[in-house]
């Protein structure tokens, strides 16, 4: 202890050791003391010279440090110390603090060699740091903390290689991530730190992290620290999640699919009052964002992109960003952010950029948020970089949206211009030709992006006319861009215009045919081809080559001046082939055009630097080579293209009405399965109801046999005097049902009777009539013989009935004796059953006669038994006799019914006779022949001979009066 006294300062005679010699002999008792307190004074020592005395401390004592570390594990207070010591000597973080108030900046590198060196020295051996990931499991508070820092300081220091340690260590980094559980707080907010070390730019332990929940327990720290109003633990925390999600499509997909993306809505409340952002919130939002936006940035493969998309809008993300965009009070760096954020988030997702059409801005009009941020844009007073992100949230909405790129055009069509309200497109129009040279450029974009790729369009915005001034007639769009394009404006406005003009011509024949309409437009472009000019005015030539390619490429021969042939003469004789090539290839070769081939977003250092957009470098990057082609080939060659063309836009017409057709079939298809769902979902219903009701159909068949196994169990003492009752009961309920059956054969056999009745009667009306016929009719005396004869023959039949009718009641007569002596007997054995039933004066004499009264019983029904059946066998075979009976009734009524009508046919005959007879008469009597009335003849007495007689005198003299007529 004296001599630690004497190294730290205290009061010494002799002269004082230097440092080196102080912390040799430190090291020497660290090394060669046996006693614990001695070894952790000396390690106490070397932590407190280990921030001055930092190399020769790294050098002489890590080795004996790293020894306590191996062998003192069960002291914390030692392993604290060191950890400690090593951590100053290892971590650059003291050491810069320190510089920043000394005049010593050049040592600021060397600082870093330091601690670069003395870590590669460190985990030489890598069991130094799986030892240190096994001191950051202890959990007390001396140990872990300073292992964590130490740590965290060798992955800054050497990240990949610390990272492959630990990647490759069992449970490494599982390890880590119990620091974020942790409860004390200091831990916890350097474990995060730590894991933002670990995680960069290794994909792998990132997605061990993201698995070990990683993104669960970093949202519930921010929901804790505040989100959005949080501190620097907000901060860090974001910083990692970063680290996580940035190009790393495993863990965007992890974090989408863990509903993850619905807990950042909470993050963009912003209330009314946006006065007073401090720097932290502003810093915290913008990470905010920024984290959005790398889940939906166009680099991410687009199904990731859309599927994330379409989370944040049906978990009101999106509409939360529109309420930051169109608030107040919003800082102008997170406004920004914001836009270009709402830009990402709507890129190329259809209802995503239908619903950001539809927001309005709080104004009064309410206006749409677009012409309010394309307001912005025109406006050479807004920031640079405010109006970048508006031109970047402009081109996204258009972005793969036919429906918003119609709505802007129609906004310049003559038909929907509405004088009271600024339109989307009127701004552009301002914009195009204001005298801001930026506003030209942004403008020019913005338009190009609603044709893009959409030939409809671009024939529609040939209609545009524009007042140019008072008293001159309006002009065309297309050639007021020309005619600035040669007024020699400032080269950012002129590279805009040819932009445009170089989109709104390729593909377009028919706007091709309008630009080389205007006799003035070819020999401008190829006297801008043609100057030698400076490095400024070759990109503008290099453009003018490509539109005037563009005017041959899509040339459809219509004009005879400017047809493709000619064209290419024209620059073969005013340019040169070469050269035009060379001066298509300045746009290419420009280091602005490879910075704006990057990525969609404009980002521009400075607005000179503003000159080429994302998507117009896709189109020179297919034209260049299109172009340079189409130059060198023949008349030939051209129409042989032009023939693949027409078969090519065939094929292409075919497919489009194919897809047309599987889209139709699609729709059936997704109407079809609709119905089946909801069938399928009807039959689940009605099974589930059919299921129920057989569930309870069997409850209630299992309440009923529990009924009756009750009521038996209730009728068990009535025993034999029940069952002989029972015996009885079926016997008289058979008898009476032969009753039933007796009165219902009685009631048929009454039927029958009457129904004989009405058929005498009809008979006997017939024979009436025919005796009447007989006596006025003679010459029809055969066939009502005939007619005799036969009712004759009925009356036999039905005498023969009635002999069977008298059989069948004399038969009915013997079963009803039969019936009556059965009810007799059934009388016979009631009294006796009565006795039975009543009450004995003891049970021993009731049980006697009951038992003499079965065996009487048993001997009757054993007798009624076999009545039974003789009654049976009688009743069938009444049964059969009915059943014949009905049948030859049913025979004689169809015969004389046969009868009635031949005899209602007679009757006829006789009526049409008579008055032939009586016509004849008249005759007769007209012609002066005597005739006598039928009254005085006698029709009974007279026979065949006279009666022949008298028609043959009759017939003479009919034909002697015709004769004479």
């Amino acid at each position: 202890m004296n001599f630690l006294r004497g190294v730290m300062g205290g009061p010494s005679a002799g002269p004082q050791p230097s440092g080196a010699d102080t912390i040799q002999k430190l090291c020497d008792r660290v090394a060669s003391s046996t006693l614990l307190d001695d070894r952790r004074d000396a390690v106490r020592a070397l932590k407190s010279l280990s921030k001055k005395y930092r190399l020769e401390v790294g050098i002489q004592a890590m080795e004996h440090l790293i020894h306590v570390l191996q062998t003192d594990r069960s002291d914390s207070e030692i392993i604290g110390y060191a950890l400690d010591t090593l951590y100053n000597v290892i971590s650059n973080d003291l050491e810069e603090e320190e510089q920043d108030d000394s005049e010593e900046e050049n040592s600021v590198k060397q600082v870093d060699d330091l601690g670069s060196q003395f870590t590669e020295i460190f985990i030489k051996q890598q069991e130094n740091v799986t030892l240190l990931l096994t001191l950051v499991e202890e959990f007390d508070f001396h140990v872990r903390w300073p292992g964590v820092k130490l740590l965290t300081s060798l992955l800054k220091q050497q990240g990949p290689q610390v990272q492959q340690i630990i990647l490759v260590s069992p449970m490494g980094v599982s390890r880590l991530m119990d620091l974020l559980a942790d409860s004390r707080e200091v831990i916890r907010n350097d474990g995060v730190l730590l894991l933002q070390q670990l995680t960069k730019s290794n994909a792998a332990i990132q997605k061990i992290v993201a698995f070990e929940n990683a993104f669960e327990r970093l949202l519930d720290i921010i929901t804790e620290e505040g989100n959005s109003d949080g501190g620097i633990v907000v901060e860090d925390c974001l910083l990692l999640l970063q680290n996580l999600l940035k190009n790393n499509n495993s863990n965007q997909n992890f974090f989408k699919e863990g509903s993850y993306i619905q807990r950042m809505k909470p993050w963009f409340e912003v209330g009314d009052d946006n006065c007073g952002w401090s720097a932290q919130k502003v810093t915290n939002l913008h990470l905010m964002l920024q984290l959005v936006r790398v889940l939906v940035s166009p680099t991410n493969p687009p199904g990731a992109t859309s599927s994330c998309q379409k989370a944040m809008f049906h978990c009101g993300l999106l509409q939360q960003l529109c309420t930051i965009l169109m608030a107040t009070g919003v800082p102008a760096d997170i406004l920004t952010e914001t836009i270009n954020t709402v830009s990402e988030v709507i890129r190329g997702c259809q209802t995503n950029q239908d619903y950001f059409a539809s927001v309005n801005a709080p104004s009064n009009p309410p206006r749409p948020a677009i012409v309010v941020l394309l307001m912005s844009m025109v406006n050479e007073r807004q920031p640079f970089v405010l109006r970048c992100a508006v031109l970047y949230c402009f081109q996204c909405f258009l972005y793969k949206n036919q429906k918003g790129q119609g709505e802007i055009v129609s906004t310049l069509l003559p038909s929907t211009i509405d004088g009271n309200s600024v339109s989307a497109g009127q701004l552009l129009c301002g914009g195009l030709f204001s005298t801001d040279s930026l506003s030209n450029w942004c403008a020019a974009v913005a338009l190009a992006h609603a044709l893009q790729e959409n030939g409809t369009l671009k024939e529609q915005l040939l209609r545009v006319q524009l007042a140019t001034s008072i008293g001159n007639p309006p002009v065309s769009l297309l050639q007021q861009c020309t005619n600035i394009l040669s007024q020699g404006s400032k080269v950012q406005t002129r590279v805009g215009l040819l932009m445009l003009l170089c989109t709104w011509l390729s593909n377009c024949s028919i706007a091709v045919t309008h630009f080389l309409h205007n006799p003035a437009n070819v020999p401008f472009l190829t006297g801008q081809i043609a100057e030698n000019l400076g490095e400024e005015e070759q990109l503008v030539q290099g453009l003018c080559a490509l539109l005037l390619g563009i005017s041959i490429y899509y040339n459809d021969n219509s004009l005879e001046n400017y047809r493709k042939e000619k064209l290419k003469q024209l620059i073969e004789k005013r340019i040169g082939r070469e050269n035009f090539i060379e001066k298509l290839g300045f746009i290419s070769k420009h280091e602005l055009y490879s910075r704006a081939a990057q990525k969609p977003q404009p980002s521009f250092s400075s607005p000179d630097h503003m000159m080429f957009d994302h998507e117009f470098t896709k189109l020179v990057k297919e034209l260049e080579g299109v172009i340079s082609k189409a130059i060198y080939k023949s008349s030939e060659e051209d129409k042989k293209e032009e023939e693949v063309k027409k078969t090519l836009e065939q094929h292409d017409n075919i497919v489009t009405h194919y897809k047309k057709v599987i889209r139709e079939q699609d729709q059936e298809l997704e109407e079809l399965k609709q119905r089946i769902s909801t069938l399928t979902s009807q039959n689940e219903q009605l099974q589930a109801t059919v299921t129920q009701q057989v569930s309870q159909i069997q409850q209630h068949k299992d309440q009923y046999n529990l009924l009756k196994v009750q009521l038996g169990k209730d009728t068990q003492h009535h025993n034999s005097h029940g069952d002989t009752l029972q015996m009885n009961g079926i016997q008289t309920e058979e008898v009476s049902k032969l009753k039933e059956e007796l009165e219902e054969w009685k009631n048929k056999h009454e039927l029958l009777q009457g129904q004989l009745k009405e058929k005498d009667s009809v008979i006997e009306k017939l024979n009436s009539s025919q005796l009447e016929m007989g006596a006025t009719e003679q010459s029809l005396q055969t066939s009502r013989f005939g007619g005799l004869e036969h009712s004759n023959e009925l009356q036999k039949e039905l005498e023969m009935l009635r002999s069977q009718l008298q059989l069948q009641a004399a038969e009915i007569s013997k079963l009803q004796m039969e019936n009556q002596k059965l009810q007799v007997m059934n009388t016979a054995a009631d009294p006796m059953l009565g006795d039975s039933g009543a009450p004995a004066a003891t049970s021993s004499e009731l049980e006697a006669r009951l038992e003499q009264e079965i065996k009487e019983l048993k001997s009757q029904v054993k007798a009624l038994s076999e009545e039974k059946e003789s009654l049976k066998q009688q009743l069938d075979s009444s049964t059969s006799t009915v059943a014949i009976l009905q049948d030859k009734n049913s025979r004689l009524e169809r015969e004389v019914a046969e009868s009635k009508k031949e005899q209602d046919d007679l009757l006829v005959l006789l009526a049409d006779q008579d008055q032939k007879i009586s016509a004849q008469k008249m005759k007769l009597k007209d012609f002066g022949v005597a005739v006598e009335d039928e009254d005085d003849t006698e029709s009974g007495d007279q026979g065949d001979e006279d009666e022949d007689g008298d028609e043959e005198e009759q017939d003479e003299n009919v034909a002697v009066c015709y004769q004479e007529n």
